[in-house]
């Protein structure tokens, strides 16, 4: 049976309605928001992050084995396998950048990097007619969807994040649980001539983070918004505020980001970088596979419509930083109905981020609209 956005929408009221109803009055104050028609519910719906801050919802530590089982039962029912996959990864990691600092206390809680702080939120009943969503989120995982007259009608912003981004593993292997996003943006990179590459790279140095950070939208004139703007609200301990605004701060200094650079990667009217009409055939098919590591965290029956909405000649490239893996880079992909980012950075470049994000369609805002108008 062919997969559609309705078939998916199926799967994803079972699974949510599967795990609703295995909670506790305490624990669904938590994961259950009544919405629509919740002024409060739906701000909190457009509220995402990728920092290790508070999701809003319910986290796996509050949650029984079995309930835990319901709740990534439902994120696979929004993920691709393989998007899937690096997501869980992903989770895991936080076990290794434990390790990597230490073991240590962080962020105002007793463990600061914890596999168990994803938090699952569920808005309106996915049993009814209604439109309902949901949102798994935690330390570089934000999933985000829709359901309307049931369908699945979106599934952004979507981010993916690693850190590290690459480790080892025996045997003289690496995880690179993200390696197919940057090695895609970097194989375009370095197709592209000597004039391509001048019309592409905005700057040779990187922003510290992507641009488009964890906005409800994006507009002409965004810069990146510094990592302590990133989190939900402000540390009552100043010194870990302090802390944040160090490490913002010196990783720009670090990578010697200038008032000039801030200018050359923000966000304008019309796209910057290279597009799609000035690349070659094969380049063209290279553009289109790194639109597809994109694309493709999408579950079978939404995946195909992304394609279907995409004007990969309208599309374009830029790119910031280094050319080689192991310099500080950033990319993105930009164009009617896609913005997607990429940024590898942080701690000496072992530090990334990815986003999917479809403009004008966040969160289904449209849709919800016209069917809100069309109800009520």
């Amino acid at each position: 049976m062919t997969a559609t956005p309705a078939s998916v929408a199926s799967a994803m009221a079972e699974a949510a309605a599967v795990w609703a109803d295995t909670l506790d009055d305490e624990q669904s104050a938590q994961g259950v928001w009544d919405w629509p028609g919740s002024k409060a519910a739906e701000a909190e719906r457009l509220k995402w992050y990728y920092t290790p801050t508070d999701h809003g919802g319910l986290t796996l530590h509050e949650q029984l084995p079995h309930q835990q089982r319901a709740a990534m039962r439902l994120l696979a029912t929004g993920l691709s396998e393989p998007a899937y996959v690096s997501a869980a990864t992903i989770m895991g990691l936080e076990n290794v950048l434990d390790r990597t600092e230490g073991f240590t206390t962080g962020f105002g809680r007793d463990r600061g990097r914890d596999p168990g702080m994803y938090y699952l939120r569920v808005f309106g009943d996915p049993t009814g007619d209604a439109p309902w969503g949901w949102r798994f989120g935690g330390h570089h995982v934000s999933v985000n969807h829709l359901v309307v007259d049931g369908e699945a009608v979106a599934g952004s912003p979507c981010f993916l994040g690693a850190d590290p981004m690459v480790s080892p593993l025996l045997g003289g292997r690496e995880l690179r649980p993200l390696g197919g996003i940057e090695d895609a943006g970097r194989e375009l990179l370095h197709s592209l001539d000597a004039n391509q590459r001048e019309r592409a790279v905005l700057t040779p140095r990187a922003p510290a983070d992507i641009i488009g950070a964890n906005r409800v939208q994006v507009a002409p004139g965004d810069r990146l918004i510094p990592l302590p703007d990133l989190w939900r609200g402000h540390f009552d301990d100043q010194a870990l505020e302090d802390r944040l605004w160090s490490m913002h701060d010196g990783l720009e200094e670090r990578l010697g980001v200038t008032e000039a650079d801030r200018a050359a990667t923000e966000f304008s009217v019309r796209p910057k970088g290279i597009a799609a009409t000035d690349l070659s055939s094969s380049q063209r098919d290279v553009l289109r596979a790194v639109v597809g590591v994109y694309l493709d965290r999408m579950p079978a029956g939404l995946v195909e419509r992304e394609y279907e909405r995409l004007d990969l000649g309208a599309v374009h490239f830029a790119w910031a930083g280094g050319p080689e893996r192991g310099e500080p880079h950033y990319y993105r992909l930009e164009g009617p109905g896609l913005l997607a980012e990429w940024d590898n950075t942080q701690r000496d470049v072992n530090h990334a981020h990815s986003v999917w994000r479809v403009p004008g369609h966040e969160f289904g805002r449209d849709v919800l609209a016209d069917h809100l108008r069309e109800h009520h």
